[in-house]
């Protein structure tokens, strides 16, 4: 027997205006104790706008990326089509209110009022040092700070 999973979420994105920011909801903002100083976040959230039967099957993408193999699995993409449409991003942490509950952020790639799942701060010793991924996206950026400036929508078939 699979075990049953009970998430809640902790709060939501805000994403107005090219404005962002983080709110946790009332029973969760005691957490936010000691975060400021962390730079970055790991924020895992639910694709809400993608979770539907259809999307949660869909396990192959035909030639989602221009330069990218015919085929590619699920797992080997960050799409938010997934069987649990759970994602994961990164963000720089402005400024943390713990009090108001707010997390002020530079900028998502989530939707306004998607549903966050848990925030992690990043740390140095997660980096990689000798990671390696497939040649049809070793040309993307290799470092954060310099996606925002990328362009992604000329690597994509949509």
């Amino acid at each position: 027997m699979e075990p049953s999973i009970h998430m809640k979420p902790i709060g939501y994105f805000e994403a107005v205006d090219h404005q962002y920011r983080i709110k946790v909801n009332d029973d969760f903002k005691v957490g936010l104790t000691s975060l400021h100083g962390f730079s970055h976040l790991q924020v895992l959230w639910w694709a809400n706008l993608s979770d539907t039967p259809g999307y949660r099957t869909r396990l192959l993408e035909e030639k989602p990326y221009k330069k990218g193999p015919g085929t590619v699995g699920v797992f080997a993409t960050r799409s938010q089509y997934r069987p649990n449409p759970i994602l994961v991003t990164t963000v720089e942490a402005r400024h943390v209110d713990p009090g108001e509950g707010l997390i002020a952020i530079s900028y998502t790639d989530a939707e306004d009022r998607s549903p966050i799942l848990d925030i992690k701060p990043y740390h140095l010793y997660e980096r990689v040092r000798d990671c390696h991924v497939p040649d049809w996206c070793r040309h993307w950026p290799q470092w954060y700070e310099d996606g925002g400036n990328y362009d992604w929508e000329n690597e994509f078939n949509f």
